[in-house]
């Protein structure tokens, strides 16, 4: 489906990271949350859905500065709330501002006087934000992701991260554009029944979220899993009707290796995709999850869907949506 808003606003994530890393307004944006951040116990990085899986990233990136750093979903962070302190902080990662249970936290936070951290998008009117891109047009997220990603690494970076440097940060961009200039996932199919995502350490977080992106984009079975949890039982039901996705960088041990040549041993066919850019593994996931996105948006145009309207019917029902905000 050429000209949807989900390929505009893949194609325009290396120009939109580019605009991040040289915008004044945001690097003081970015200076003020470190500022706020800096004499905290412990941080709570929350999210939900896309959001919850920069909240797992951004929690590594956080450590790497030597911080204390946790990633909650917004719905357990308020359901079920860890044990907080006046020494806590939290970032709320919310693109829209307007998701429900994550709106809640925001109030949970401010409640208990936590210093707070907004990431969302232009425009939003939190007064404690990190700003990245305008509301995206597809309700298939991509560039607000992993603008937002880049928004916790520049973070990360003021807070100072040992991995994640200036210099690095400066790659981010060309490696994205590499990323979508040659993705190494056009021989895909799209599977007569699942497709599951597979890799390790922070690539199970982009399996997942890329396994999200195929879900939304073109209504496929899609899932992604850590490799070890796919192992231990997980990947009992596959099928020469499934394919596999290997995430294989990175992978140490070979685990991610020996899973896909079990799989194709049990004559599941695999895909393997690499991440080339010279890049710490936890930055890696920003062009890795760019060639995600491009599969995604291929299954879409494969199978005629639209990727840009996603939730529909009963599912976009407004008060279903409106469930656990502050003022429900």
């Amino acid at each position: 489906m050429p000209g949807t808003q989900l390929e505009a606003q893949i194609r325009s994530q290396p120009d939109q990271l580019e605009r991040l890393l040289t915008s004044g307004s945001v690097k003081a944006q970015v200076h003020a949350a470190a500022e706020a951040l800096h004499r905290v116990r412990r941080i709570w990085v929350v999210g939900t859905g896309t959001s919850q899986h920069a909240a797992s990233l951004g929690a590594a990136m956080l450590q790497d500065a030597g911080r204390s750093a946790h990633a909650v979903s917004s719905m357990q962070f308020v359901k079920n709330a860890p044990i907080v302190g006046p020494q806590d902080g939290v970032v709320i990662i919310t693109h829209t501002g307007e998701t429900a249970y994550a709106l809640a936290a925001r109030a949970l936070a401010f409640s208990a006087g936590l210093q707070t951290v907004t990431i969302c998008r232009e425009g939003a009117a939190f007064n404690d934000a990190i700003n990245t891109v305008d509301k995206e047009t597809s309700e298939t997220y991509t560039v607000s992701y992993t603008t937002a990603l880049l928004a916790l690494a520049m973070l990360a970076c003021e807070m100072g991260a040992d991995a994640i440097t200036t210099d690095k940060l400066a790659l981010l961009p060309g490696s994205v554009r590499d990323a979508i200039g040659a993705s190494g996932i056009d021989a895909v199919p799209v599977p007569r029944r699942t497709l599951t995502i597979t890799g390790a350490g922070h690539s199970a977080v982009t399996a997942r979220e890329g396994a999200l992106k195929v879900r939304e984009a073109s209504r496929t079975l899609a899932e992604g899993f850590d490799a070890e949890f796919l192992l231990h039982g997980t990947a009992v039901p596959l099928t020469s009707d499934d394919h596999v996705v290997a995430l294989t960088t990175p992978d140490e041990d070979g685990l991610v290796e020996g899973v896909a040549r079990a799989a194709e041993s049990e004559g599941i066919a695999v895909t393997r995709v690499a991440e080339p850019a010279p890049l710490p593994a936890v930055l890696a996931q920003i062009p890795y999850i760019a060639r995600l996105q491009l599969m995604a948006l291929r299954f879409a145009e494969t199978k005629g869907q639209d990727p840009d309207k996603v939730i529909v019917g009963h599912w976009d029902d407004p008060g279903l949506w409106s469930i656990g905000s502050p003022t429900a």
